[in-house]
């Protein structure tokens, strides 16, 4: 990568933790920068696809951790809403 394109570093960092280790904070904010970067357009080719692949990643992360999130959501209103129907016939 060129030295003097922002944020292409120098090759010789730490390796980017593996995409399915990343909680929800943590991809969301590292897509955010990919995004920033890709739209700055300073990078080469191949240095702008292998960034464009490790973005889509870690937008699937992020959608597996709203469809988790989600579905425990509508786990505990289902339960709630089963343990309060009975309550609920005898108001009156």
């Amino acid at each position: 990568m060129n030295q003097d394109v922002v944020g292409a570093g120098d090759g010789r960092g730490a390796e980017p933790v593996p995409v399915e280790k990343l909680g929800y904070e943590q991809a969301r904010d590292e897509l955010v920068e990919t995004v920033k970067l890709l739209e700055m357009g300073q990078m080469g080719l191949d240095d702008s696809l292998a960034l464009w692949e490790r973005g889509e990643a870690l937008a699937r992360r992020c959608e597996e951790h709203l469809a988790g999130a989600k579905a425990k959501v509508e786990a505990a209103l289902s339960r709630g809403a089963e343990g309060a129907g009975g309550e609920d016939d005898d108001r009156d």
